[in-house]
């Protein structure tokens, strides 16, 4: 069969996936209950340390390699999450490095993971994707080696990442302590954004540019203030990943919605009701483990549990020039307390 080819009509790429970024993660109920039986299992004849496994869902996988060398490693890839090829391979490709940032790492190495209907799709279009995943790379000084595709019905993206972090300073998500601030590094948003460009065809840039930057700066600087608990809010949410942390730690967090930034127009987008259903997934799931006080309405719910994709970091400490949110206090009847 005679491959597609590029017209001059662009090609809205998100038209072809069911879902789009982080929000197609399967949910995290759903998930927790496949993965936990995995927990405690390994036990690998290996010269090697595990340090961070499946048993607390932090970022990446850590192992002890030499001395205070660890070894991350982590991957990551989703459906389009905006029609133009480029910047989804830019904002695939900043995902993934971002569980190595999340750990309090520096990538090293990673390789594509490409799938690609190229019955329907023009293979011009896939290199568009590879070149912005590339570019990032570059932008991480990460050697980009290689990879794998297949055909598929959907576009999917990401890398498969390899990084290295001093054993002894790994951010983890199970390290948090009571009395630390919460900081949150990008604001959020960009799930309410992605779900309203993908039904109207809007451009929204400054979700982009947002998506698409690192998380290296902020990863730098937490380490740097002595930060040794810290996650990405992408697909679960900021009180998914926010429920995450203080349940693997054994403390509470306590979360000021007002001082939770966001992007231009995701009030607008969550109010004319561009909300996925791996939103409204996130806040079913975490609702038993929340007490919220005061008067917080559902729009601002549905925001905090909005599906990020490349979302900032959540650090426990804080950070010069970041928006502290919150703080972690001792463990109380509920492990998370809104408002």
């Amino acid at each position: 069969m005679a491959q597609p080819a590029l017209s001059d009509t662009p090609v809205r790429l998100t038209q072809y996936a069911r879902g789009g970024g982080c929000a197609c993660k399967i949910p995290p109920g759903e998930l927790e209950a496949v993965v936990g039986k995995l927990a405690g299992r390994d036990r690998v004849a290996s010269p090697y340390e595990l340090l961070v496994g499946v048993d607390t869902g932090d970022d990446a996988a850590a192992v002890r390699l030499v001395g205070d060398t660890a070894i991350l490693a982590t991957t990551d890839f989703f459906t389009p999450v905006v029609d133009d090829a480029y910047d989804w391979g830019r904002i695939a490709a900043a995902n993934a490095l971002s569980d190595v940032y999340a750990m309090g790492g520096e990538p090293v190495v990673a390789v594509n993971l490409l799938a690609w209907p190229r019955d329907l799709l023009p293979m011009e279009l896939a290199g568009e994707v590879l070149r912005g995943g590339a570019d990032v790379a570059v932008e991480a000084a990460c050697h980009l080696a290689g990879g794998h595709s297949i055909d598929d019905a959907e576009p999917k993206y990401g890398l498969a990442v390899t990084g290295v972090a001093d054993a002894r300073r790994l951010m983890r998500n199970d390290n948090g302590k009571p009395g630390v601030p919460l900081t949150l590094t990008k604001p959020l948003g960009v799930g309410v954004l992605n779900s309203r460009h993908k039904a109207t065809g809007e451009r929204f840039p400054q979700a982009v540019e947002s998506m698409a930057g690192l998380n290296r700066d902020a990863s730098r600087a937490a380490l740097a203030a002595g930060v040794t608990c810290a996650t990405d809010v992408t697909g679960f949410g900021l009180l998914g990943h926010l429920y995450k942390l203080a349940r693997a730690s054994g403390v509470t967090a306590v979360l000021d919605p007002a001082a939770v930034p966001y992007l231009d127009g995701a009030r607008e987008a969550v109010r004319d009701g561009y909300v996925s259903g791996g939103t409204r997934r996130n806040l079913d799931w975490v609702a038993p483990h929340i007490e919220w006080r005061g008067d917080v309405a559902e729009d601002d719910r549905l925001l905090l549990a909005d599906a990020q994709t490349s979302g900032g970091l959540l650090v426990a400490g804080e950070i010069p020039g970041f928006p502290v949110v919150g703080e972690l206090v001792e463990a109380g009847p509920y492990t998370l307390v809104i408002g």
